[in-house]
């Protein structure tokens, strides 16, 4: 192999991911930079070919981001955590469908666990009060109750709301293409409907949330996610929260309320569009045995208070 093995592997890495339905935001932000600074490190090193990838080198690594760093000076363990997993993502594709001969591995710190900061749903209220238009107080309810992404919200269109029978659904767009429904209570979906048809301004496009005013186009144009986060934040502040208030603050707090009621970690992950249980699992193990206690004693009592027969 020449001396560009390594990067033409990276690149078929990166268009394998792509046809996997990964977005190029995806690839940039989790895996561009590490990749990019841990192959230049590689060409520091005269390491150019795959197989050159061994727990050794890895080891070198590993102690380079830990004692040099980057630009900035060492980097923190959380950082090298996901430096390394991002590597380690890449090696794996090479030893499968890269089908390259690589036998080590990065190495990941182990991290201190962090106790997740949440809003109570008596705070959440508080933050939907404290919103004056219908459209921001729909934002925090559904920010509030589905956990859906602040990316997929914006998104959501006219169409996206879905009635099957006596359950309501939002269709939403998620990472990589993959669509889901989320329901709503009957309630919210009304007002979401009732506001869709009614309140919403008369925007060209089919966005639910578009602004309040009139953009630069003479429209009222979709609503951005840097909007809602400016919103969110200013009615943190309203509300006299005493900590930094932000969208993605509203999704930890509803998976976390959702898991702490004893709804099925699969389902919660499905509903947050999470592939697999291992993020629930590792964002959310600040739930502790009194949630679990918690949990089981309300679903024993919803099993007790059920139909009989006589």
């Amino acid at each position: 192999m020449d001396s560009s093995a390594l990067h033409r592997a990276l690149e078929e890495f990166e268009i394998a991911g792509r046809a996997k339905g990964l977005s190029p935001r995806t690839l940039k932000g989790a895996y561009g930079y590490p990749l990019r600074e841990f192959m230049s490190w590689c060409a520091g090193q005269g390491v150019t070919d795959p197989r050159q990838l061994d727990q050794r080198t890895l080891d070198r690594w590993t102690v380079h981001l830990r004692d040099e760093g980057g630009p900035k000076g060492p980097l923190k363990p959380a950082t090298i955590h996901s430096y390394g997993r991002a590597v380690n993502a890449f090696l794996a594709w090479l030893r499968t469908d890269g089908e390259h001969t690589v036998n080590g591995k990065a190495k990941l710190p182990q991290l201190r666990r962090q106790v997740l900061d949440v809003l109570s749903p008596e705070e959440m209220r508080r933050l939907e009060d404290t919103a004056e238009a219908e459209r921001d107080k729909l934002l925090i309810r559904l920010l509030a109750d589905t956990g859906v992404r602040v990316g997929e919200l914006v998104k959501l269109r006219t169409v996206d709301l879905v009635e099957v029978g006596r359950n309501h659904f939002l269709k939403i767009e998620g990472k990589g293409g993959r669509d889901r429904l989320v329901p709503i209570a009957p309630r919210i979906y009304q007002r979401l409907d009732r506001y869709a048809r009614r309140t919403r301004p008369d925007a060209s496009s089919d966005c639910i949330f578009v602004g309040l005013r009139r953009g630069r186009s003479g429209d009222y144009e979709p609503l951005s996610s840097s909007g809602v986060e400016q919103l969110v934040r200013v009615l943190g502040q309203k509300t006299g929260i005493r900590r930094r208030v932000y969208p993605h603050l509203l999704r930890h707090s509803a998976i976390t309320d959702q898991l702490r009621k004893g709804v099925n970690p699969l389902l919660v992950a499905k509903n947050a569009g999470h592939e697999s249980l291992a993020m629930i699992a590792r964002a959310y193990s600040h739930l502790d045995a009194g949630d679990v206690a918690q949990a089981m004693a309300e679903y024993l009592r919803r099993r007790d208070e059920g139909p009989r027969s006589g």
